[in-house]
């Protein structure tokens, strides 16, 4: 069996994925993409995206009070959520 063949009798009915709840699926995804994430080498960023970060700390830095903490932007979504 091949690797492209055997790629191909995977799918979410053969894995029985289409039977869990959003919830247990979106967990499968954050479970897959953390996998995926440990395997993966680090990736050199392009000038592009380094040229970016460099302008958004030069931003962070000239405006620091204009940031929200984590949490305190999350009690926020949740407070529009009704949650």
């Amino acid at each position: 069996m091949t690797l492209g063949s055997r790629l191909m009798s995977v799918s979410i009915k053969s894995l029985g994925i289409d039977r869990l709840t959003v919830e247990e699926r979106l967990s499968l995804v954050e479970e897959i993409w953390d996998s995926i994430t440990a395997d993966r080498p680090v990736l050199p960023l392009s000038e592009a995206q380094r040229a970016e970060l460099d302008r958004r700390l030069a931003d962070d830095h000239a405006h620091p009070g204009e940031v929200l903490a984590w949490d305190d932007l999350e009690a926020s979504v949740a407070a529009r959520l009704g949650k």
